[in-house]
C-alpha cells in the first residue's frame, strides 16, 4: 500500500497503535487454551488461509500439495512453503500481498525478499522463532496489542478451550461466539444428527419443537457464560418467513422429508427466532449473506467444505429481512450487524436500511473485499446515507492470526485516506476527522458488539 503523506498520515499515526478490538473471527480457541508453540510455517501461514491456496489452485497448484486435506496430512510442510514461495508473485495487487508481507517483515523480522531461492532460509528462520517463548499464541496476543478477540464456535462446541482460558488466569480476553447454523438449516447435510446430538448436549427433547428451541437457549446461556456477546449465521440468500406452526414443519424435517422450500422456509422462521432469543439475552446477531458456498465439487468431495470455493451472489436484504426487521426490528435493545459480500446492495439497500432500523449496523467489507480499494468503496457508498455511527467498525474475521495486525491496520490506513478526503472536499473539518478516526479504528465495533469491559 502506498504511503500515506499529509493530513492521512497524521490521523493514521493517531490510531495505528489503538488497541486492536477483534470481535468476529475464527481463530482457534485451542491457541490460547494451550498455549503450545505454533506447529511450523506452513501450517501456520499457508495451510489455514483460504485466501493464500484458492490463489494458487487457481493458477493449477493442487491442494494436496498445500498440505489440504486428508491427502495432504503427510505432505512435507517445507515443501509446502517452498511452493507458496515459488508463487508468491501470483499475489501481487491482492490484499493477501500486503497482509503476508507485514507479517512476514514486521511480525517475524524476515528481511530476505520471499522467493523460490530464499524459501528455505526463511523457513528456518521463522521456524526457528517458533520455538521462542515470545511467539506462542498469548505472547503474541499481548504484543498485538489485542483488547479482545473473538472467536466462532459450533452450537454443538464443549466450549471446553474457552473454559481452560477462564480458568487459567490469563489476562488476554478470549470469547466464543455462537455459530448455530448446523442446527438451525436443514440444508445443511448434517442437520438430523445435529439435532440428536443437540438433545445429548443439553438433556433437552429436541423431537419436540419447544424441547429443540429450550435447547438452543441452553446454549445461548453457556456461551454467555463464558463471555460470548454474539451468534453469527450464514445464509446464501436472505430469507426471513414466521411460520405460524413451526412444529409442523420442524417434525418433517427431522425425519428427512422437507423438500428444498421446506428447509428454506425453517431457516427463515429460526432466524426470527434467533431475534427474538437475542432480544431475550442482549446478544447481537450477525448475518453474513451473499455467499454461495462450496461451488467446487470435486473440491468438496475430496477436500471437504471452506476450501476457497465459495463465491458471491446477488442478495435482496430489503425484502429478505422484511419479517424479522417487523417482528423485533422495532425493539429496543435489539442489535443486528449485516455483512455482505454483494456490494452493489452498499447504497441500494444496506445504507438506507440501517439509515432507518434502530437495530441495524453495517458491518465492514468482508471477504473478498477487504482490500484497500474495498475499504474505500464501501465508505463512499454507505456514509452518506448511514452516516458514522450506524457502521459496526472493523473486525479482521481470519482463521490466520498472525494477519490480524496486518488487517487492522490496513483498516486504519483506510480510514486515515477516507478521512483526509473528507476534509479536503469540505465535508467537515479536522477537528471532525480526528474525533472520527478512533471510533472508525475500534469504538464502533467495540460498542456494536457490547464489548466495553
Amino acid at each position: 500500500m502506498h504511503k500515506l503523506t499529509g493530513t492521512a498520515a497524521s490521523l493514521y499515526e493517531e490510531v495505528r497503535d489503538l488497541p486492536i478490538v477483534s470481535p468476529h473471527g475464527h481463530c482457534d480457541p485451542e491457541w490460547f487454551a494451550t498455549n503450545a508453540p505454533f506447529p511450523d510455517p506452513a501450517a501456520l501461514l499457508v495451510v489455514p488461509d483460504h485466501y493464500v491456496f484458492r490463489m494458487l489452485y487457481s493458477q493449477g497448484v493442487p491442494l494436496r500439495y498445500l498440505g489440504i486435506g486428508e491427502a495432504g496430512k503427510d505432505v512435507d510442510p517445507r515443501s509446502v512453503f517452498r511452493l507458496f514461495a515459488k508463487n508468491w508473485f501470483l499475489f501481487l495487487g491482492t490484499p493477501s500481498h500486503f497482509w503476508m508481507t507485514y507479517v512476514l517483515t514486521q511480525t517475524l523480522g524476515v528481511s530476505a525478499a520471499l522467493s523460490e531461492e530464499t524459501a528455505d532460509q526463511i523457513y528456518d528462520q521463522i521456524a526457528e522463532k517458533l520455538e521462542q517463548p515470545a511467539f506462542r499464541p498469548r505472547a503474541l496476543y499481548d504484543r498485538f496489542g489485542i483488547e479482545v478477540l473473538a472467536t466462532t464456535d459450533g452450537a454443538l462446541d464443549d466450549l471446553n478451550h474457552h473454559q481452560t482460558i477462564a480458568d487459567s488466569g490469563w489476562n488476554g480476553r478470549v470469547v466464543p461466539t455462537f455459530r448455530p447454523d448446523g442446527v438451525l438449516d436443514p440444508s445443511n447435510p448434517d442437520f438430523r444428527a445435529n439435532i440428536v446430538q443437540l438433545a445429548l448436549l443439553t438433556g433437552e427433547d429436541t423431537e419436540s419443537y419447544s424441547g429443540y428451541l429450550a435447547a438452543l437457549r441452553q446454549r445461548r446461556a453457556m456461551f454467555k457464560a463464558l463471555g460470548a456477546t454474539a451468534t453469527d449465521h450464514a445464509i446464501e440468500q436472505i430469507h426471513t418467513e414466521w411460520l405460524g406452526d413451526p412444529d409442523v414443519l420442524f417434525q418433517k424435517l427431522r425425519r428427512g422429508a422437507g423438500s428444498t422450500q421446506d428447509a428454506q422456509a425453517f431457516y427463515g422462521h429460526m432466524l426470527v427466532e434467533m431475534a427474538q432469543m437475542s432480544v431475550e439475552d442482549g446478544l447481537v446477531m450477525q448475518i453474513h449473506g451473499g455467499s454461495r458456498r462450496n461451488t467446487n465439487h470435486l473440491i468438496l468431495d475430496r477436500f471437504g467444505r471452506d476450501k476457497g470455493a465459495d463465491i458471491p451472489i446477488a442478495v435482496d436484504w430489503v425484502r429478505g429481512l422484511e419479517a424479522l426487521l417487523n417482528r423485533v426490528g422495532n425493539t429496543p435493545g435489539f442489535s443486528l450487524l449485516l455483512f455482505t459480500l454483494d456490494e452493489t446492495t452498499y447504497a441500494r439497500e444496506l445504507a438506507p436500511m440501517a439509515g432507518h432500523w434502530p437495530c441495524l449496523r453495517i458491518g465492514p467489507p468482508w471477504w473478498f473485499h477487504d482490500s484497500a480499494a474495498g475499504i474505500a468503496r464501501y465508505f463512499d457508498q454507505v456514509v452518506e446515507t448511514a452516516g458514522y455511527h450506524n457502521l459496526a467498525g472493523f473486525n479482521d474475521d481470519t482463521r490466520a492470526f498472525l494477519s490480524i495486525p496486518a488487517r487492522h491496520d490496513l483498516w486504519r490506513r483506510g480510514v486515515a485516506l477516507h478521512l483526509e478526503q473528507q476534509v479536503t472536499r469540505g465535508v467537515f473539518d479536522l477537528a471532525d476527522a480526528r474525533q472520527l478516526a478512533p471510533l472508525l479504528a475500534n469504538d464502533l465495533a467495540r460498542n456494536a458488539y457490547r464489548l466495553a469491559s
